[in-house]
């Protein structure tokens, strides 16, 4: 019979080729790792650009990496499984090992002495490869507790050697449904969060755990990892303890009824206290002899097989998604340039304060001009709230029609009482026709006393939705100084508070001022008045002359009206009530628009008189008033969340920057290689 090659381990981590006869007799030829033994030359510039980019850290900036993520239910076999790729010792036990997601990143050295560290919690604790599984269980009692509980918190595994490739994986604990022996009762809900969170992106390959002695379909990390990558493509699946299931496992990996795109390897892992040579030899007379077990096609069992495939899929992954990488780079360095741009010069002296404090102002006043006095929104556009001459006009309008609805019957309990009371206390010594001036300006003093705070309201209302525009321009034009926002902020309530005050009194004066005379050119007061007074004949000759002494009377703009309470008085007094009633009604109508047109000029002329000329006026003067505390002069010192806005944004360029560099050369010499 021919020999056969099967990788197998000597006496240190690294694997070598054994040549394997009938005889049993076997020459050595060292080479290095199983997983290293897949590198070529067109695959490792890959593996390299990404290990560059990880160990920039450019993952912080949003970016994602493909990563080789192991999942499986619990007891699955994972841990194993890295062991056997990676060379080195891993917790091992009964029930959840794996308690934090345990980033494994494996770096190639040239030195002898291999150099293994830990990190986590901002900590770096140095270990060998002898105490690498006391490390780890240590380190993992001090992130996630001496119990049996789970982290998030991620603890990375730093192996600097010789014969080990540039990869990173990350294993995460094994998935389980029921706590036991004192594990939180929310188990299952931590560790499944966990898992998505790393399976999720899109550039993360699922390596996924399972156990030959299981139906696959019930697997738990099967139906995770179908939730995120229903079709597979993605997703590598690893049959683990293929000795202790060999029944029927050919035809559970050749029926893939779970969808596993990229396919399945079958693997024999260390057991108990094998060395990793014996574990080898073991795994390829499992699969060379076993009855069952050797009828699968051997290209797709063995730990070899396996770290071939691994660096294939992560290759071709990367060739994939380094397009995309280098877009977002450039997106959020954009990003970042553009914010870094948008800050504030450090201010070196006070006429360079004095200048940003006028650009401040000069914004600010720009955008109170658009959006109180052009009604251009376009800044605001999706806060509405913000479209301030829409929402002026609709408290206008509304003021306007609160106003004229008030009843001109509000004031009086039955009709033209309030106008005979006042005729008679006004009557002097005159002809018995002639109406007296002075009792229309009492009826009409008494419906002004009416309505005279709804105007001093509105205009009240008016600019407390004025201060609350002008205070959100004011710290969106600020935003960058903090150190003066709020002194500009009380510049801004004290302008507002003062052209409050003196609105109330203009307004209180126009409401006044309508007491005082009863004149108007308006054609349409004559109009209704004559209108109006055209059914006084039929009036009057209803309430005293007709038989059939009616109850009530219609007429025009005022419905049906009661009568049998004016019997009692004589003809030329009711006809005097009823005059002066019509002449009050076709005033008052006018009276109450000319209100709300003098508040509406008012109220345009004192807001773009605030824009133009008090807001600039008002905010100087606090900012250079001393007792202010100096207000130019805090603008010297940068605040400490800008100061660290800015830090952040340069060190965030900085990264990119360098990431950049690091893909650029790559992506055009691979840019193909993901679809060959």
């Amino acid at each position: 019979m021919g020999s056969k090659k099967k990788v197998v381990s000597n006496t240190s981590p690294s694997l070598a080729i054994v040549e394997v006869n009938p005889n049993n007799n076997k020459a050595v030829v060292p080479i290095e790792a199983p997983i290293v033994s897949s590198y070529n030359d067109r695959i490792r510039p890959l593996l390299d650009t990404v290990d560059r980019l990880r160990n920039l850290n450019v993952m912080r900036e949003g970016i994602q990496l493909p990563t080789i993520v192991v999942v499986g239910d619990q007891s699955s076999g994972k841990s194993s499984v890295l062991e056997s790729l990676a060379g080195i010792s891993l917790p091992r036990g009964q029930g959840i090992c794996t308690r934090v997601p345990l980033v494994m990143r494996l770096q190639r050295s040239p030195s002898p002495e291999p150099e293994i560290w830990l990190e986590y919690n901002d900590k770096v604790v140095p270990t060998d490869e002898e105490h690498i599984a006391e490390a780890i269980c240590a380190a993992t009692d001090v992130i996630a507790g001496s119990g049996k509980g789970v982290s998030d918190t991620p603890l990375t595994l730093h192996v600097k050697k010789a014969g080990v490739p540039d990869i990173t994986m990350v294993d995460l604990p094994g998935i389980t449904r029921v706590p036991v022996n004192g594990q939180p009762e929310n188990i299952y809900e931590q560790i499944s969060g966990m898992v998505m969170k790393y399976i999720e992106p899109q550039e993360s390959i699922i390596l996924n755990v399972l156990s030959a002695t299981v139906d696959f379909t019930t697997c738990e990390s099967i139906r995770m990892s179908k939730q995120v990558d229903k079709t597979g493509e993605r997703t590598l699946a690893v049959v683990t303890k293929a000795d202790m299931a060999p029944d029927g496992l050919l035809q559970k990996v050749t029926a893939d009824d779970v969808s596993i795109g990229l396919g399945y390897v079958c693997v024999r892992n260390r057991i108990g206290e094998e060395t990793y040579e014996e574990a080898r030899v073991q795994e390829e007379l499992l699969f060379r002899t076993h009855p069952m077990l050797s009828l699968i096609d051997e290209e797709i069992v063995g730990i070899p097989v396996l770290a071939h495939k691994l660096m294939l899929i992560q290759a071709t992954m990367i060739s994939r998604c380094l397009p995309e990488i280098v877009r977002k780079i450039n997106q959020k360095m954009e990003i970042a340039v553009l914010e870094l741009n948008k800050l504030p010069m450090v201010m070196a002296s006070s006429g360079e304060t004095l200048m940003a404090l006028m650009d401040i102002i000069g914004s600010a006043k720009e955008s109170l001009l658009r959006l109180l006095v052009q009604g251009d929104f376009s800044e605001y556009s999706d806060d509405q709230k913000m479209h301030c001459t829409a929402r002026l006009a609709e408290m206008l309008n509304q003021f306007s029609d609160n106003l004229q609805a008030q009843p001109q019957a509000a004031i009086e309990e039955e009709f033209l009482m309030v106008e005979i009371k006042l005729l008679e206390e006004c009557k002097c010594i005159g002809l018995p026709n002639f109406i007296p001036r002075s009792t229309f300006l009492a009826i009409l003093s008494q419906h002004v006393d009416a309505i005279h705070a709804k105007p001093v309201q509105f205009i009240k209302e008016i600019w407390d939705y004025i201060e609350l525009v002008l205070s959100s321009v004011i710290g969106k034009c600020s935003d960058n100084f903090p150190q003066i926002q709020s002194a500009i902020k009380r510049a801004g309530r004290n302008l507002i508070s003062k052209t409050r005050e003196r609105s109330v009194n203009r307004v209180t004066e126009i409401v006044e001022m309508e007491k005082l005379t009863d004149y108007t050119c308006n054609p349409d007061y004559m109009t209704s008045w004559t209108q109006k007074t055209a059914s006084q004949q039929n009036f009057i000759k209803a309430v005293l002359y007709d038989e059939e002494k009616p109850k009530s009377f219609s007429l025009h703009g005022f419905g049906d009206v009661q009568i049998s309470h004016l019997r009692n008085y004589h003809a030329h007094l009711l006809q005097q009530a009823f005059d002066m009633k019509m002449r009050i009604s076709s005033y008052w109508t006018i009276v109450l628009r000319r209100i709300v047109d003098n508040l509406a000029l008012y109220l345009q002329f004192s807001v773009k008189n605030l824009v133009n000329s008090q807001f600039q006026k008002e905010i100087v003067a606090e900012m250079v008033d001393p007792r202010a505390g100096g207000g130019i002069e805090r603008m010297l010192e940068e605040s400490p969340s800008v100061a660290s806005k800015r830090e952040k944004l340069k060190n965030s360029i900085k990264l990119l920057k360098e990431s950049k560099d690091v893909v650029a050369a790559i992506v055009d010499q691979n840019s193909g290689y993901g679809d060959r």
